[in-house]
């Protein structure tokens, strides 16, 4: 078994950063306003900007056009965590099938008997 506490005070002594995320807490006067910068930076192309104030807001609705701009560019995983933190299960079902697919094949490739492992 893991000692967990060993593991993290090596990571510690090298000096490696661990990322925690905690809530931001803001009232909903600063969301709007958030979420209105958000979609401005949005509108002008800031994508990444948008995302960053979107994730912080929590606005579905921004993350999901983050995910389908995303996914039009073929960023398929990217699209995923994207609506998978909305949440929109419509959109992420389709990726995590192709990705399921893309898995299954992998792992028959591996197996020349074509024997299934799982």
């Amino acid at each position: 078994m893991v000692d967990i506490k060993k593991v993290f005070e090596k990571q510690e002594s090298e000096n490696i950063f661990i990322k925690t995320t905690s809530k931001v807490a803001i009232d909903s006067v600063q969301k709007a306003a958030l979420n209105r910068k958000g979609n401005s930076l949005y509108n002008a192309g800031d994508i990444e900007g948008a995302r960053r104030i979107y994730l912080t807001t929590g606005y579905s609705d921004g993350l999901v056009r983050v995910g389908d701009f995303y996914k039009s560019k073929g960023r398929m995983l990217d699209a995923l965590k994207m609506y998978w933190i909305a949440p929109d299960k419509k959109k992420a079902e389709p990726i995590i099938m192709q990705l399921s697919v893309i898995i299954q094949n992998i792992l028959e490739e591996g197996n020349p008997k074509n024997e299934r492992q799982y």
